[in-house]
């Protein structure tokens, strides 16, 4: 669907003025972001993204308002493996608890401003030959696979050779100074590991979203829906970080699900390229596959995925007491 250009010029003032106003509100008093205050911003974040979902159902068409829903549903999902990423690097450069979010604020406008460039060159290339659908495809399926295989391991930080020719060029300080990027030592500007964090989540945002992207393509070629579905799913990726950080553990089957989702978008983009190349015969042998078909199969593995791996955790949970209970006992029979 072709948007006027009042549409797009109002969705990026809203997008705008939602993230000044969330940069405020993070400015305003660097602290520690605790469970229930992530929370709340969680539920607004996924509520203006239904309400914007709503917004699209309602005033453009209801096959744009379902892709929306269900590019931003995978979009959120898959950047739950970005938050492994974001652990790592936070630890590693110790950033300090009451300056995380803003550390993750900056680097997800960062990387959003970065996936706007590719979404804008993968549309144009899309749009211009048909194969990519074959090739977008086939990664996806490579992808999917190695996402189950990888079994849930902790992913590699792929920040690591670029924070480090970062250190190298940029006249980098050894400590933090508050929330600062630059500050002054003996009289001379320099840069904070503040600026190095930002930028290796920026980029590691966009790195993860080579497989994200190409699904999100698999679902939609509309410019406007992964665009609008991207950034929602960003803006609010920040107070997931602070929600579920600690519960990483416990969705055991997770990497299974993303990659049963990957691996069903993989199947649906070959499809469509198959369609694409205007052979009436595959139609009738492969029928389409339609975005409530998608949306709805989406949405069921990530729920049995997450009920799955809570009920796991929990029987692991009642198995570890009762283990410590058992080795003390056969240590006083062999004693």
């Amino acid at each position: 669907m072709d948007y006027p250009g009042w549409v797009w010029a109002a969705t990026l003032a809203g997008l705008t003025a939602l993230i000044a106003a969330d940069l405020m509100l993070v400015g305003r008093r660097p602290h520690a972001v605790g469970v229930r205050e992530a929370s709340l911003w969680v539920v607004c974040y996924v509520g203006l993204a239904a309400l914007f979902g709503a917004l699209l159902l309602a005033f453009a068409d209801p096959t744009s308002g379902a892709e929306f829903f269900a590019g931003y549903v995978t979009e959120y999902s898959l950047s739950i493996d970005n938050l492994f990423v974001f652990v790592i690097i936070m630890s590693r450069f110790a950033v300090p608890k009451e300056h995380q979010h803003r550390v993750l604020f900056i680097g997800i406008v960062l990387s959003l401003v970065l996936r706007a460039v590719c979404i804008a060159a993968g549309v144009a290339v899309l749009n211009a030959f048909n194969w990519v659908f074959y090739v977008f495809g086939a990664f996806l399926i490579y992808t999917a696979i190695k996402v189950a295989r990888d079994d849930g391991g902790e992913p590699e930080n792929p920040d690591n050779a670029v924070t480090r020719a970062l250190q190298r060029v940029l006249p980098t300080t050894d400590t933090y100074d508050g929330g600062k990027l630059v500050t002054r030592v003996a009289g001379r500007r320099m840069f904070t590991p503040m600026i190095v964090v930002v930028v290796a989540l920026g980029l590691a945002n966009v790195i993860f979203a080579l497989d994200s992207m190409p699904a999100i393509f698999g679902l939609t070629q509309d410019g406007f829906i992964i665009f609008t579905a991207n950034a929602f799913a960003l803006m609010g990726l920040r107070q997931l970080y602070f929600v579920i950080g600690g519960l990483l553990d416990r969705l055991v089957y997770l990497s299974y699900g993303l990659a049963v989702v990957l691996g069903f978008i993989g199947l649906k983009l070959i499809v469509e390229a198959l369609h694409g190349s205007h052979i009436d015969e595959i139609r009738l042998v492969i029928p389409d596959i339609g975005i409530a078909t998608s949306l709805g199969f989406i949405v069921l593995t990530l729920a049995v995925t997450t009920v799955a791996s809570l009920l796991r955790s929990r029987a692991n949970a009642k198995k570890a007491p009762e283990a410590e209970q058992r080795e003390p006992a056969a240590a006083d029979h062999s004693s």
